[in-house]
């Protein structure tokens, strides 16, 4: 069972608190830009394991291509079917959706970010984009991609902020019977 949300990030700053000596103000650049790139993440709350993309938007077409990378890339298929918990988004629930053999889809009622578990991994996406300027989006796409690939290897990091009481276990595969 994995849970996935998209995120969205842009030339817009995310401006955080800082310290700064008595009598001072901290400084971040910044230069209000409307131009945007989404993170799309998947996440096994219970194992910590995440899937990454790095996107220039957000519709159907993009998903379906998304699904379908996201299912090779964990196995989905014949043999193995992964559960996906995600929201009500117009472009989740599109007759149009192409959905890859092995992913079923699992929505949540409407309105309850609360219960989505991909919903905690922003705050830690957030930590490479936090009071910095990026001139250009390669700028932008070079440091949420390292800092996915820092995430990706921090699977008690991530177990920690998605792993909810209620969530399904792992569990180990049963040994095939001969």
């Amino acid at each position: 069972m994995w849970a996935f949300d998209e995120h969205r990030l842009g030339l817009k700053p995310v401006l955080r608190r800082r310290w700064a000596p008595r009598g001072r103000r901290p400084v971040a650049v910044g230069r209000h830009r409307y131009e945007w790139l989404y993170l799309y993440g998947f996440v096994h709350p219970s194992t910590g394991e995440v899937v990454w993309f790095v996107c220039t938007g957000v519709d159907t077409e993009l998903l379906s291509a998304v699904l379908a990378a996201f299912a090779e890339q964990v196995g989905a298929g014949d043999g193995k079917l992964v559960i996906l918990v995600l929201d009500n988004a117009g472009w989740h629930v599109s007759g149009d959706l192409i959905i890859p053999p092995g992913i079923e889809l699992m929505f949540l009622p409407p309105y309850t970010p609360e219960l989505q578990p991909a919903e905690h991994l922003w705050p830690l996406a957030n930590e490479a984009v936090a009071n910095k300027h990026f001139a250009t989006l390669a700028d932008l796409d070079a440091a949420l991609s390292e800092r996915c690939r820092t995430l990706a290897a921090m699977p008690e990091v991530i177990k920690a902020a998605t792993s909810f009481g209620w969530w399904p276990a792992a569990t180990p595969p049963s040994p095939s019977a001969h």
